[in-house]
C-alpha cells in the first residue's frame, strides 16, 4: 500500500486585518459598556486598544497584499464609531452627564470627527494633490481626537476634582479639539518619518522610558502625548509650507530634503536677523 503524500493547508490570512478591525469595534464598544458601569480605567484602556489595533490593521493588510475596497470601508466606520462616537459617549457619561451643555460639546466632538473622516476619504480619490500631501494629515487624525478626549478623564484620575474638571475648560477643551480635527492645519504622518542612524539608539531608549511610564504614571503620559503632538503643529506647518515652494526636492528621501534645507539656510545666512530687525532686501517694495 503506497501512502499518499499529506497535501498541506494553507492558512488564509486575507481576513485578519478585517478581523483586527471587527476586533477594535468590539474594544470601543465595550469601553462603552465600562463607562456605564462607572469604571473609567478598563474604558480608556480599551480605547487605546482600539487604537493600537487601528494602527496596525492597515499595515498588517500591505504586509500580507490583503487591501481591499470593502476593508477600507470597515476601517473608516470603525474609526467613526471607536474615536468619534465612543470617546464622546465615555467623556459624558463620566464628566458632563450633570450639565445640559455637556451633551452639545460631546455632540460637536462626534460630529466633526465624521466630517473629519469624510474628507479625509475624499481626499483619497483627488489626483490633484502634490506628492508631498501624503505625508501629512490635514486636520487632527481621529486618533489624536480621541486621546485629546480621555486626556480630560485623565486628569481627573491623576489630580481629583478641580478646575480642570469645570464645565467651562471641558467645554472648551473638547471644542478645541473638535475645531483641530476640522481645520486645514497639517499635521505630520509620523510612520513617513525616517529616523537617521545616529539617533537610533536614544530613541530606542526614549521608547524604554515610555514603557516605563506607562505603568509608573499612565495619565500623566497621557498628556505628555497631547501636549507634544500639539507643540509639533507648527514644525509641521513649516514643513509643509517648505515642501510647497520647493519641487524639486518633492521626490527625495528624507536625508536629501534634510540636505537642501541646510543649503537653503546657509544661502541666506542673515535672514533671520534681518527679520528680527524688522529689515527689507534691498529692491523690495515698501
Amino acid at each position: 500500500m503506497i501512502d499518499k503524500p499529506r497535501v498541506r493547508r494553507t492558512v488564509d490570512l486575507h481576513l485578519l486585518p478585517s478581523a483586527m478591525t471587527v476586533l477594535s469595534i468590539c474594544a470601543g464598544l465595550t469601553s462603552f459598556k465600562f463607562a456605564l458601569d462607572h469604571k473609567p480605567i478598563p474604558a480608556m484602556a480599551l480605547i487605546a486598544a482600539a487604537a493600537i489595533l487601528d494602527a496596525l490593521d492597515g499595515r498588517v493588510a500591505r504586509i500580507l497584499d490583503a487591501q481591499s475596497r470593502m476593508g477600507a470601508e470597515i476601517d473608516s466606520l470603525a474609526d467613526a464609531v471607536n474615536f468619534g462616537v465612543i470617546p464622546a459617549l465615555v467623556v459624558y457619561v463620566t464628566m458632563l452627564s450633570e450639565w445640559p451643555v455637556g451633551w452639545a460639546v460631546v455632540l460637536l466632538y462626534a460630529v466633526c470627527v465624521v466630517l473629519r473622516l469624510a474628507r479625509y476619504n475624499a481626499q483619497q480619490d483627488d489626483g490633484t494633490l502634490p506628492p508631498y500631501a501624503k505625508e501629512y494629515f490635514v486636520g487632527m487624525p481621529a486618533p489624536a481626537g480621541a486621546v485629546s478626549m480621555i486626556g480630560t478623564i485623565a486628569l481627573k484620575l491623576q489630580f481629583g476634582e478641580g478646575w480642570w474638571t469645570s464645565i467651562w475648560f471641558l467645554a472648551l477643551w473638547i471644542t478645541g479639539t473638535s475645531l483641530l480635527m476640522v481645520s486645514a492645519l497639517p499635521m505630520k504622518k509620523f510612520h513617513t518619518l525616517a529616523v537617521p542612524p545616529n539617533l537610533a539608539a536614544p530613541l530606542l531608549a526614549l521608547l524604554a522610558i515610555i514603557a516605563a511610564a506607562a505603568v509608573l504614571q499612565p495619565y500623566i503620559l497621557i498628556w505628555v502625548i497631547i501636549i507634544s503632538y500639539v507643540c509639533h503643529i507648527p514644525f509641521a506647518l513649516r514643513s509643509r509650507r517648505w515642501l510647497a515652494k520647493h519641487p524639486e526636492v518633492w521626490e527625495d528621501n528624507s536625508k536629501q530634503r534634510r540636505a537642501a534645507r541646510r543649503a537653503t539656510r546657509r544661502a541666506q545666512p542673515n535672514r533671520r536677523s534681518m527679520a528680527r530687525l524688522g529689515l527689507r532686501k534691498p529692491g523690495r517694495r515698501l
